[in-house]
């Protein structure tokens, strides 16, 4: 089993992943700027912000991966990117791996279309988000540190809104394109999204990629 840390693991994905990797008998540290109210039995909660050096270096110190799922803006400024430099040294220096919970935005929504954020229904106000995440991700893409990281990328119907039922299956796409299903619908439930992330972490297969995840 592993140690597993997840910076933002009272959100609603960080939450989901926690429980996950819980479920299966994993060892995990769920760290955030408040300390939860009533926490899973067996998680270790640590109180702390990305912005503390020291304390994210500890995350990578004591777990074998470190989970970010955390939003990539505040407001309407990038956040997230600041921190990235600095997480793939410590994934490198202390031989770690780097899981990143992305955003849909910067996916095309079928082969040689338009990415999703481009489309004129894409919600205004999820526009700073996604285009942070995306972001992020071209900061992944274009290092030169050896870092083994992962970006996971949900389909367009996902969040806290959208929670769903737990089905315990979901399909893995490519790093460039929704996963729809027949019907053109493109969406994934926050458990089985988790249960996608955690397989990853047990069984890698994406190494330095970004991967999709859908019905």
């Amino acid at each position: 089993m592993s140690i597993i840390a997840v910076i933002g693991g009272t959100g609603y994905v960080g939450g989901h992943i926690v429980a996950e990797a819980l479920g299966r008998g994993h060892q995990v540290i769920s760290a955030s700027r408040n300390a939860p109210s009533d926490p899973p039995a067996g998680v270790e909660v640590r109180t702390g912000s990305i912005e503390d050096e020291d304390f994210v270096r500890r995350l990578f110190a004591d777990a074998d991966v470190v989970v970010i799922a955390i939003h990539g803006a505040v407001g309407d400024k990038p956040y997230l990117l600041d921190f990235v430099p600095r997480l793939l040294t410590l994934a490198a220096v202390c031989d770690r791996r780097l899981a990143f919970v992305g955003g849909a935005g910067s996916l095309h929504v079928a082969p040689g279309g338009p990415l999703l954020i481009d489309l004129p229904q894409f919600p205004d106000e999820y526009k700073a988000e996604a285009s942070s995440q995306a972001q992020v991700l071209d900061a992944l893409r274009t290092t030169r540190s050896s870092a083994d990281w992962f970006y996971v990328s949900p389909a367009a119907y996902f969040g806290a809104h959208l929670p769903g039922q737990r089905t315990g299956s979901y399909r893995i796409g490519d790093d460039d394109v929704l996963v729809s299903d027949a019907e053109g619908n493109s969406a994934i439930g926050g458990a089985d999204f988790a249960i996608a992330f955690v397989d990853e972490i047990e069984k890698p297969v994406h190494h330095r990629v970004r991967f999709t995840v859908g019905y």
